[in-house]
């Protein structure tokens, strides 16, 4: 058996053979009396000490008290916590071990035994166990580009017990805990069990470990996303080079056009608006008048201070604003406003929720929680209750462009742009039932920045209502133009904005991480870049669509014979 250069091996230690195995096989049967008797002891001290610091903890945080202020049996119980886990984690290190039979090496969790030499180890890779128990002597890690090119033997058993089904994939990450090889494990079992080939889907130099738990489960790789950059933007007097993520030809293009034309014209200005993220879960009662009664309770301006203290006791940053509340029937919706700091929001105002309805229990114990969303919220569909209360950041972003740039950068005219306007984002969203969507394609330019700077793809939907609004002044040479987009959803912080790429466009926009002097301020900020990158969007398309350049462009840009496999 040949191994990788990189690969790492470290031997059982030697014992007696009367010390590896018992006359019944299984070294468990052979443990003595008094052990027994301590099993009995420890693990009653374990489990109760556990329950016990549990129930503490919980009354500490609903009364505010610091969790570092411990008192006499408190200390007592953390001791015997450590005593006990420590006897624990000794008691289940005790390896089975099974007496081969005569004249054949025995393969135990990864050792070969040879009979003629009882005290020499072949080492090979460990057969994943579904029990944790079982814990090998080995450890091996194999070389990155050993595991490109090929399955290295020493995996080999371990992506067949994959395609056998023995071993979940979802488990390769906690058993090995290597989340490269995890990957590639997983990776060449699919390619086993669907005959498909993933050759040109990329498996190396990424940060595994990054993901693991937060981002994205069962990996098998990574898409490779082009990111151009549009600007500068001149936004509220500073300069933006923005990141977009996308495969679509023309869109970074068109975008810097409309950059181009917003600086010539001195800049563009925003305004936020309305800084809060929401939940709305959905209680049931036995009568519709029941369900008024908490409607009544909850909208009552006496009771909201109490509400608050209950909520923001959950959060550092999470502060509740409000609570909007909507009756069908016997069911009531209650839709929680709150501020999030630089996180995007969404567990935050779910925890304090969860707080809040907890609370609510107590003085309403026929309240029936069908469910911590109701959709009343409303999150990643598209929902009038955004359009009209907003969610997230609620912004708006105009500029003035002077006569002279719309005809030399823009290619077009004030008037032409105006009645375009007028026609096709607003009379014609209107025709169509639109939702939100009295834009030319502001979602282009929403996706892609979301996708560069890690925010969720997914609330491109809500993130996306804006109406884009053209008139012409003074004296009908110029253009006013704005963008007004109510639930602008965006952080600095959590998710995928943890990721090196995607930290590195936040750090270009200078809205990397939280801000510590001004919490919420980066998310702020960021959020209006999104409204001015949309301003540039729509004045450059509304452009090529007044001036007829918009087939010719996307023929020149966007369309290609090249095979990208090739």
């Amino acid at each position: 058996m040949e191994y990788s250069k990189n690969t790492k091996y470290t031997s059982c230690p030697k014992k007696e053979k009367s010390e590896l195995f018992s006359p019944t096989g299984k070294e468990s049967d052979t443990l003595p009396l008094p052990l027994r008797f301590a099993n009995a002891i420890f693990f009653p001290i374990f489990f109760s000490v556990v329950y016990y610091l549990l129930m503490r903890w919980r009354e500490k945080i609903r009364n505010s008290t610091p969790l570092h202020v411990v008192s006499f049996a408190e200390i007592v119980a953390i001791l015997a916590l450590a005593t006990s886990s420590i006897y624990l984690l000794g008691f289940f290190s005790i390896g089975l071990v099974q007496l081969p039979n005569e004249g054949e090496e025995e393969e135990e969790e990864g050792h070969i035994f040879d009979r003629q030499q009882p005290n020499k180890y072949t080492e090979v890779e460990v057969i994943l166990k579904e029990s944790n128990n079982d814990v090998p002597c080995t450890t091996t890690t194999a070389s990155p580009k050993v595991m490109a090119k090929s399955c290295p033997e020493e995996d080999e058993e371990i992506v067949q017990s994959v395609v056998e089904g023995k071993t979940p994939s979802y488990s390769l990450e906690s058993k090995l805990s290597d989340c490269f090889r995890a990957a590639s494990i997983r990776r060449e079992a699919l390619q086993r069990v669907t005959g498909k080939s993933l050759e040109g889907l990329p498996l190396e130099h990424f940060d595994y470990d990054s993901i693991l738990g937060q981002c994205c489960e069962m990996p098998i790789g990574y898409v490779q996303l082009p990111v151009g950059i549009a600007g500068p933007l001149l936004l509220d007097d500073n300069e933006y080079s923005v990141p977009m993520a996308t495969t679509e030809g023309c869109l970074v293009a068109s975008t810097n056009r409309g950059c181009k034309a917003i600086h010539a014209s001195g800049g563009a200005t925003s305004v936020v608006l309305r800084d809060a993220m929401t939940r709305a879960p959905v209680v049931r009662f036995g009568t519709a008048k029941r369900a008024a009664e908490l409607k009544f309770f909850l909208e009552n301006p006496l009771n909201f201070e109490a509400l608050s203290t209950v909520f923001n006791q959950s959060s550092r940053f999470g502060r509740l604003q409000s609570i909007k509340c909507a009756i069908a029937g016997k069911n009531l919706y209650m839709r929680f406003s709150c501020s999030t700091g630089d996180a995007m929001g969404m567990n935050m105002v779910s925890k304090g929720t969860q707080h809040v309805i907890e609370f609510l229990e107590k003085e309403f114990p026929d309240m029936d929680v069908i469910g911590i969303s109701g959709n009343y919220c409303s999150d990643k569909k598209p929902a009038a209750v955004n359009w009209i209360e907003g969610r997230g950041k609620s912004v708006v972003c105009e500029a003035i462009i002077p006569e002279e740039v719309v005809k030399k950068v823009l290619k077009t005219d004030v008037a032409a742009l105006v009645e375009l306007n007028m026609l096709k984002n607003l009379t014609g969203s209107a025709m169509a039932g639109a939702l939100g969507g009295f834009n030319a394609h502001a979602s282009n330019i929403v996706s892609a920045i979301y996708i560069a700077t890690g925010q969720d793809p997914a609330q491109n939907i809500e993130s996306s209502h804006c109406i884009t609004m053209m008139e012409a002044v003074n004296d009908g040479k110029d253009l006013h133009v704005s963008v007004t987009m109510p639930s602008i959803e965006v952080g600095t912080v959590g998710g995928g904005t943890q990721l090196a790429s995607q930290s590195a466009c936040l750090n270009l926009l200078g809205v990397k991480g939280a801000n510590r002097e001004l919490p919420g301020a980066n998310a702020r900020l960021l959020a209006t870049i999104v409204a001015g990158s949309v301003l540039a969007g729509e004045l450059s398309l509304m452009s090529a669509l007044a001036s007829g350049q918009l087939v010719k462009s996307h023929m020149k840009y966007n369309r290609s014979s090249k095979d990208a496999s090739n």
